[in-house]
């Protein structure tokens, strides 16, 4: 069970987790021993994330979001197979907490009347400076 928010709580069957050879440091342990973990969750057949969340949790998740529906964290960041995993069920976590979060939505807003008058005299200054750098006739 991985305890997500108060309201999140998901459960062992939802995840899958295979262990397999990791390449990087661990000189001759890394041919004999599977420390890395891939993480597989079915997101979007989980019964404990809503429906606005599965949709923030694909865009933020990009690339590790397969076609059918599923994240898959690969971790091999360790030497240690049970460090390995619990960073990437740490990973996991992460991402659904920042999927939880509703964005806040934008207010369009106009420039002031002022900003604009200034920016237009700005502008008439910058061309004046500009006419004057040419040929003298």
């Amino acid at each position: 069970m991985l305890r997500v928010t108060d309201q999140i709580i998901i459960q062992d069957w939802e995840l899958t987790e295979q262990f397999v050879r990791a390449s990087g440091p661990g000189g001759q342990n890394v041919n004999k021993v599977s420390t890395a973990v891939e993480l597989r969750f079915e997101a979007e057949r989980s019964p404990s994330l809503p429906e606005p969340v599965k949709r923030r949790l694909q865009r933020i998740a990009g690339s590790k979001w397969t076609n059918d529906g599923a994240i898959v964290l690969f971790v091999q960041d360790t030497r240690s197979q049970a460090m390995n995993r619990d960073i990437a069920r740490d990973r996991l976590s992460e991402m659904i907490r920042a999927a939880t979060v509703v964005p806040k939505r934008r207010i369009a807003t106009k420039p002031t009347k002022g900003s604009v008058r200034r920016r237009l005299e700005e502008k008439k200054q910058r061309g004046e400076v500009k006419a004057l750098r040419g040929r003298i006739e």
